[in-house]
C-alpha cells in the first residue's frame, strides 16, 4: 500500500463517522484528496454554548457626544476534547448571512458531553465583519479533535444579526480576543479545568485577522489613527488610538499566552491601517492565509503584511485564483443558494468561491492549521516538515520507491499525487 493510498483510506474512514447520512449542511467532511493533517484526530469532541460579557466596556456606537461604557455580551462556541465513551453527532442552529434564515449545520461533535481528562492548549477563533462563531466551525470541531480547546466568538454589533456601525469592529476587536482568553482562563468548572491558557493560539479572518495582527503587537499606524474620513473609520472619542503602534495600552492589550497566529484574509494593509514600522513589531509566530485574487483584503497588500512583519518567523500560504472566501468560511449551507429578499443577493457568495471548492480549501486550511499550532503552542517539532515546502506545489515532483521519497522527491509534506495543485507556500524568518 502506498504513503498516498494510506492517507485516502484513513481520512474516508474518519469522514464517514461524521457524515454517513450525507447531512444537509455539514461542516465536517474531510475529503478523500485531504491532505494527511486535515483527518480528524482520535479524540471525541464536545460542544457547549456560553456568554462572556465584559463590564464597562467603551459603547463605541453610543460614544459620540461623550465617552459611554456599557456591559458587552460576547456569544461563544466551545469545542473540547470529550471522554472516550461520547457518542458523537450534534446539530447547530444558526442563521444565513441575512441575519433571519434560519439554518441547521450538522458536525460530529456532542452537546455537552463529559470533557475529557488532562489538559489541552487553547484556540480562540474570531469570525469577520460580519459573520457568527459557526463561519469556521470546521475548524473549531477538528481542532478539538487533536487535543485542543478551541472557542469561536459572536463580535457583538459584526454577526450577521445585529450587524452594526464599522467602527465598533475596529475597536472591538482585539479587545474581544483578550477579554475571551481572559474569560476562559477564570472558568470555574470542568472545561476551565481542562483549558490551559497559558498557551494559545488565535486565528483570526477577515476583520478577525485584523484584530488578531493588532493582538499579536501590530500597533495601528499615525494614518488610522488620526483620519478624519471616512467616516465608518472614524470611532468616537478617539477609541482607536489604544491600538496605536508604539502606546502603553497596546503594550498592555499584547498577551504573552498567545503563542501563534493565523490570519485568514486579513483585511487593513489595503486602507493603511499599519505601515511597516507598526507590523514588524510583531514576535508572535505568523502564517497569513489568502486568496491569490483577494480584492475585498487585497492581495497585493495581505503580501505587504508578510513582507513587513520583520520581527517574526512568518509563512504566507496562496489559494492561488480564490478571492475573499479562501480557507475560511464553512461550506455554503443548502438555502443559502436561494437569492435573499433582504440581501438582494444570494448569501451563497458570503461563503463559496467562484473557483475553488470550499470544502477542499476547508481541508487544506485544516492541514496547515493543526501543523502550525502543533509546532507553536503543543511544542511538536515533527510539525515542522509540514512546514519546510518548495514554493510553488506545481513545482513538486512525486518520486517514490516502495513507499520511499528518492532524493529527488519534493511534493509537499502531507499531499498526495498531484494532489497541491492551486498552492503557493512562502517563508520568511525574523529580520528578513
Amino acid at each position: 500500500m502506498t504513503s498516498y493510498t494510506k492517507i485516502l483510506t484513513g481520512v474516508i474512514a474518519g469522514s464517514v463517522l461524521g457524515t454517513a447520512a450525507l447531512a444537509e449542511n455539514p461542516i465536517d467532511v474531510i475529503r478523500p484528496d485531504a491532505p494527511e493533517l486535515a483527518a480528524y484526530g482520535d479524540m471525541p469532541v464536545g460542544v457547549r454554548s456560553m456568554t462572556f460579557t465584559d463590564q464597562g466596556r467603551a459603547d463605541v456606537l453610543n460614544s459620540r457626544d461623550g465617552l459611554v461604557t456599557y456591559d458587552r455580551p460576547l456569544p461563544v462556541e466551545i469545542w473540547y476534547p470529550a471522554a472516550a465513551d461520547t457518542t458523537p453527532g450534534t446539530t447547530y442552529e444558526t442563521v444565513l448571512r441575512d441575519g433571519e434564515t434560519a439554518v441547521t449545520l450538522t458536525g460530529r461533535a456532542a452537546r455537552d458531553a463529559a470533557p475529557a481528562e488532562g489538559r489541552f492548549p487553547m484556540i480562540l477563533i474570531s469570525h469577520g465583519y460580519p459573520g457568527n462563531r459557526f463561519l469556521m466551525s470546521h475548524l473549531g470541531e477538528n481542532l478539538a479533535s487533536k487535543g485542543y480547546v478551541t472557542v469561536s466568538v459572536d463580535h457583538t454589533d459584526s454577526t450577521y444579526s445585529d450587524q452594526a456601525a464599522f467602527g465598533s469592529t475596529l475597536v472591538n476587536r482585539p479587545l474581544d480576543q483578550r477579554f475571551v482568553i481572559d474569560s476562559m482562563a477564570a472558568l470555574d468548572d470542568e472545561i476551565g479545568a481542562i483549558t490551559d491558557t497559558d498557551n494559545t493560539g488565535v486565528i483570526g479572518y477577515s476583520m478577525g485577522g485584523y484584530g488578531a495582527l493588532i493582538f499579536a503587537g501590530g500597533g495601528l499606524s499615525e494614518a488610522a489613527t488620526t483620519r478624519t474620513e471616512p467616516e465608518a473609520f472614524v470611532p468616537p472619542a478617539d477609541l482607536l488610538a489604544q491600538h496605536a503602534s508604539g502606546s502603553d495600552s497596546l503594550a498592555q492589550l499584547v498577551d504573552p499566552r498567545v503563542k501563534a497566529v493565523i490570519a485568514i484574509g486579513p483585511w487593513g494593509r489595503n486602507r493603511d491601517f499599519w505601515d511597516a514600522d507598526g507590523l514588524a513589531a510583531i514576535e508572535k509566530p505568523l502564517m497569513i492565509m489568502a486568496g491569490g485574487v483577494d480584492d475585498v483584503s487585497s492581495y497585493a497588500h495581505m503580501r505587504d503584511i508578510f513582507a513587513e512583519t520583520t520581527g517574526t518567523d512568518r509563512h504566507l500560504l496562496t489559494f492561488e485564483a480564490a478571492n475573499h472566501n479562501a480557507a475560511a468560511p464553512m461550506p455554503a449551507p443548502a438555502n443559502s443558494f436561494a437569492v435573499s429578499d433582504k440581501l438582494g443577493w444570494a448569501p451563497f457568495e458570503h461563503y463559496a468561491d467562484a473557483v475553488w471548492d470550499t470544502t477542499r480549501m476547508n481541508n487544506v486550511a485544516q492541514h496547515f492549521a493543526t501543523a502550525f499550532m502543533d509546532l507553536h503552542v503543543k511544542g511538536d517539532a515533527d510539525k515542522a516538515r509540514y512546514l519546510d515546502l518548495i514554493e510553488r506545489a506545481a513545482d513538486g515532483v512525486w518520486s517514490m520507491e516502495d513507499d520511499t521519497p528518492t532524493a529527488d522527491h519534493s511534493y509537499w509534506t502531507g499531499f498526495g499525487n498531484r494532489t497541491a495543485q492551486g498552492l503557493r507556500w512562502e517563508s520568511r524568518a525574523a529580520g528578513e
